[in-house]
């Protein structure tokens, strides 16, 4: 309860935008799995939201371990890869804390995640399942408005999916699925084929997940 208390009062100094700076920080985690994808993503996401959403995060993205007391200190933190993944019952448990206790956790699958990354978030909330977030969701009306989840990169001709964990009527966790957002995210030219107004739409969606985290 202390812990939770402490995180939503965070939130709150957090989502009036005041303190000096605060960080954005991407999930490390055990497995074989490549977390350390889209290097580029986050920072560009960071410079976008506080031009235009006049957030103050730190222009560094931090690494934290899902099983870290550090990942407390962080209103929003970033999950991504191809391969496998793999929570202890330890860091299920802190994730779990966490979220309930007012965290954030944004899952894009880089392609191939989706396998591995479903039942490890059956391990932090084995009572919840994913649910289909709808087109007229908030997520998707911010400041910038989309119809649903746009679709970034081509995989396997599926279309975008907004997946969220919704715990106590408040999502908790949004999976990114079939859109690859964070790639377009990266620095223009990373993906040949990522023209800047795909990228634009990509940083604009981000910064819909952004607002959304730090004011719901």
């Amino acid at each position: 309860m202390k812990t939770r208390v402490c995180l939503i009062g965070l939130l709150a100094i957090f989502a009036s935008f005041a303190p000096p700076s605060y960080k954005m920080a991407k999930i490390k985690y055990n497995g074989g799995g490549d977390w350390y994808g889209d290097r580029t993503a986050l920072p560009n996401l960071i410079k976008f939201c506080n031009k235009n959403l006049n957030t103050n995060f730190d222009d560094e993205e931090a690494v934290v371990e899902a099983g870290s007391s550090d990942i407390f200190n962080y209103p929003f933190v970033f999950l991504t890869g191809h391969g496998n993944i793999v929570f202890s019952d330890q860091e299920a448990g802190n994730l779990r804390k966490y979220l309930m206790g007012g965290g954030f956790l944004h899952i894009d699958d880089n392609y191939g995640l989706d396998k591995f990354i479903r039942p490890q978030m059956k391990k932090v909330f084995p009572e919840l399942d994913f649910v289909e977030l709808p087109p007229n969701h908030p997520i998707y009306n911010q400041k910038y408005k989309f119809a649903g989840l746009p679709k970034i990169h081509e995989h396997d001709g599926k279309r975008p999916q907004g997946f969220g964990i919704i715990y106590q009527g408040r999502v908790v966790c949004y999976y990114t699925y079939e859109c690859d957002l964070g790639n377009g995210w990266e620095d223009l030219g990373t993906y040949p084929e990522d023209t800047e107004e795909v990228r634009q739409k990509a940083l604009k969606m981000g910064a819909n997940i952004i607002q959304y985290a730090l004011t719901q």
